[in-house]
C-alpha cells in the first residue's frame, strides 16, 4: 500500500462525464467530502482519443490534393471538440448545484483535455480521495467495467472509491481483510480517517479457518476498537468474490474496503484477478486501497 497520510488541504475529486453513474458519483463524493471536512472537486476529462486537439490528415491516400476538404474536417473536428468541452461544463454545473444542495459550500470544478489515468496522476498531489463511476459514459457494451477504471486504479496512488449507478447511504463497511501487511496499513487508514466514523465494520478474511487466522483479524479488531469503531470479525471458505458477496448480503452491508491492483506483475494474478471481479460484480460502492 502507497505510505499515504490524509491531508486536510487535498480533495475529494469526483471525476464526471455523462454515464449514467454520474448523479450516484456526485452523491458519494458529497458524502465523502461531508465526513473528512474537506473540499470537494469535480473533474471532467475530454477524451483525446475521441477529440483530439488537433488532426492530420495529410497523408490520407486520395485527400492530399484536396487542401479544401482538409481544412473543412480539421473544422469539424474543432467544432466538435468545442461542442464536447461545452457539454463537460454544463455537467460540471450540474454536478456543482447538486453538490450545494448535499451542503457543500464552494466544490470547485476542473476540466482538462486528454487521458482520464494521466490528468488524475497530474493532480494526485490534490487528491485525498477519488470518486469514479464503475461504467465510463462510452465503455463498451456488455463491459461491467468502464474502459478508464483499470487504468486509473493501476495509475493512481490514493485511494478510489467506485460507485455503482444509485446512491444509498452508508450505513456499514466490510473490509477485505488477507492478513497481508498491506491490509493491516488499511486498518490503520481507516482507524485514523473520519470516513467510516460511527459505522459498524466487518472483517472478513476468505480462507483457512485457523488460530493463526484468528489471531490476526482479533489484532486488527482491537486496533478498530480502540478507536471507537464497532467491529465483528468472520473467516469464511471458498472462492474470495462470490464468498465476500455472500457475506456482505447476509448481513446487508453498503460498502467494501479492499485493495487495489498489485504493481507487482507476480502477484498481479492473484490480487489483480479478485479485484476485476469483485468490480464486475459488485452492486454497492467498493473502496480500494494501495
Amino acid at each position: 500500500m502507497h505510505q499515504y497520510k490524509e491531508n486536510s488541504m487535498t480533495s475529494v475529486m469526483a471525476c464526471i462525464d455523462g454515464s449514467p453513474s454520474a448523479p450516484a458519483v456526485c452523491d458519494y463524493a458529497a458524502w465523502a467530502s461531508l465526513r473528512l471536512d474537506c473540499p470537494l472537486s469535480f473533474l471532467h476529462v475530454l477524451d483525446e482519443n475521441r477529440y483530439p486537439t488537433s488532426s492530420n490528415l495529410s497523408g490520407n491516400i486520395g485527400l492530399g490534393s484536396r487542401e479544401h476538404l482538409l481544412e473543412e474536417l480539421a473544422e469539424l473536428d474543432a467544432r466538435r471538440s468545442k461542442l464536447a468541452l461545452e457539454e463537460g461544463r454544463l455537467m460540471l454545473e450540474a454536478a456543482k448545484k447538486r453538490a450545494l444542495e448535499k451542503g457543500i459550500s464552494s466544490p470547485l470544478l476542473k476540466q482538462r483535455h486528454g487521458d482520464l489515468a494521466e490528468s488524475l496522476a497530474a493532480l494526485e498531489d490534490e487528491i485525498r480521495l477519488a470518486v469514479i463511476g464503475k461504467q465510463g459514459d462510452h465503455a463498451n457494451v456488455g463491459s461491467q467495467v468502464g474502459s478508464h477504471l483499470e487504468s486509473v486504479l493501476r495509475t493512481l496512488s490514493r485511494p478510489v472509491l467506485v460507485t455503482p449507478n444509485a446512491f444509498k447511504h452508508p450505513e456499514s463497511v466490510m473490509l477485505a481483510y488477507d492478513g497481508r501487511p498491506t491490509m493491516d496499513k488499511a486498518v490503520q487508514l481507516i482507524a485514523g480517517s473520519p470516513l467510516f466514523k460511527g459505522l459498524p465494520i466487518h472483517l472478513v478474511m476468505v480462507g483457512a479457518d485457523t488460530n493463526d487466522a484468528w489471531e490476526q483479524l482479533k489484532l486488527a479488531k482491537e486496533n478498530l476498537k480502540a478507536a471507537g469503531f464497532d467491529v465483528q470479525i468472520a473467516i469464511r471458505s471458498g472462492e474470495v468474490e462470490p464468498t465476500l458477496h455472500a457475506y456482505q448480503n447476509e448481513h446487508a452491508i453498503d460498502m467494501v474496503v479492499m485493495g487495489a491492483y498489485s504493481r507487482s506483475r507476480i502477484r498481479e494474478f492473484l490480487v489483480g484477478s479478485n479485484t476485476t471481479k469483485m468490480l464486475s460484480t459488485s452492486r454497492t460502492p467498493l473502496l480500494l486501497l494501495h
